[in-house]
């Protein structure tokens, strides 16, 4: 197909660097041209060994470097919406990580600027879409053969949560997945929001509400709850069963190698979401490159970034004030479907 697809990184924390190693080992037909992060030596330290990449530490200067053709923005959240308006402005695709723009006002701003223009330019890296067990488990929800889906079941655990982390984004952060992930399986919108909170775990830091059980409504009558477990202590868990008409289909089981020894059997526990993902985000990564390089935009939209920034607002509503809370989605844009 030609030339490499020049990628502007921006972000070269844990998620930016490890899309830097994609694009560089792992991904076939782009390669890094520029990499941008307020902290240059950390910029230089994810671009040490790649030839070409250009470290700058402002986004707009990185949109800019020479060779640039698309964007990954894998920066804090609240710097999404300055990036992807920057990147539309110069008419550059983008795979933007998720959240789209984390407040709702600011996702309908990237919305409304896209449609504007007419074209789709972003994909929003729901990079669940792209895991094998998700993918059939999509399939089977479609063909019919369990009859309409019921209930979705889901499980999230991490080891620990990062300095910082607030009960405010086990659902904003978190379970965000879970958001455009039942979405997508069912085909369907939230249109209400529950949080129910056990006692905090005495392995959670000292005033985090964690675990949550949050609970979704759909328009096709479902329900979908949530385990959000974010100080496990002792792996990373994601599970998904979907309860349907005529039967029921789970993933997530950790179907690795079993080892017995000494009276004990087991198999390793996924320590991050690299590693449980990581077949997922190299299938994104790899996707979003190839359509890229055939003048064409696939994958999830920022309607569906912007529609999981509302509902994840409306969850943390739900969390702080302990009610029900509806979800007011704007009027789909004609670009979206």
């Amino acid at each position: 197909m030609g030339e490499l697809l020049g990628v502007a990184v921006l972000g070269a924390g844990h998620m930016g660097a490890d899309h830097i190693r994609r694009l560089n080992r792992v991904v076939s037909g782009a390669r890094v041209a520029a990499v941008a992060d307020p902290d240059a030596a950390r910029a230089e330290e994810a671009v040490a060994g790649v030839e070409g990449a250009s470290v700058h530490t402002e986004a707009e200067a990185a949109l800019d470097a020479p060779g640039v053709a698309a964007v990954l923005i894998a920066s804090p959240g609240p710097a999404h919406e300055e990036a992807l308006l920057a990147a539309f402005a110069r008419g550059l695709p983008v795979l933007c990580e998720k959240p789209m723009v984390p407040d709702s006002a600011g996702a309908l701003r990237v919305l409304e600027a896209e449609a504007r223009l007419g074209r789709r330019l972003a994909q929003i890296g729901f990079m669940r879409r792209y895991d094998a067990e998700y993918r059939g488990l999509r399939a089977l929800l479609a063909d019919g053969r369990l009859g309409q889906p019921l209930m979705l079941h889901c499980t999230h655990r991490n080891v620990s949560s990062p300095p910082g982390f607030t009960s405010a984004m086990l659902i904003d952060s978190s379970v965000s997945h879970e958001i455009d992930a039942a979405r997508w399986l069912l085909g369907q919108e939230v249109t209400a929001v529950t949080v129910l909170r056990p006692r905090p775990s005495s392995g959670a830091p000292q005033g985090l509400l964690d675990p949550q059980f949050v609970v979704f409504e759909t328009d096709g009558g479902a329900l979908v709850d949530v385990e959000v477990f974010v100080n496990s202590g002792f792996g990373y868990q994601v599970r998904c069963e979907a309860v349907c008409e005529a039967g029921s289909a789970r993933i997530g089981d950790d179907h690795g190698m079993l080892v017995t020894t000494r009276g004990l059997a087991g198999t390793d526990v996924p320590q991050d979401y690299l590693v449980r993902f990581a077949g997922a985000y190299d299938r994104q990564v790899q996707a979003w490159v190839d359509a890229t390089r055939r003048g064409r935009v696939t994958g999830p939209t920022a309607w569906d970034g912007y529609a999981a920034s509302v509902v994840a607002e409306a969850g943390v509503r739900a969390l702080e004030d302990g009610t029900r809370v509806t979800v007011d989605l704007a009027p789909r844009p004609a670009l979206y479907g």
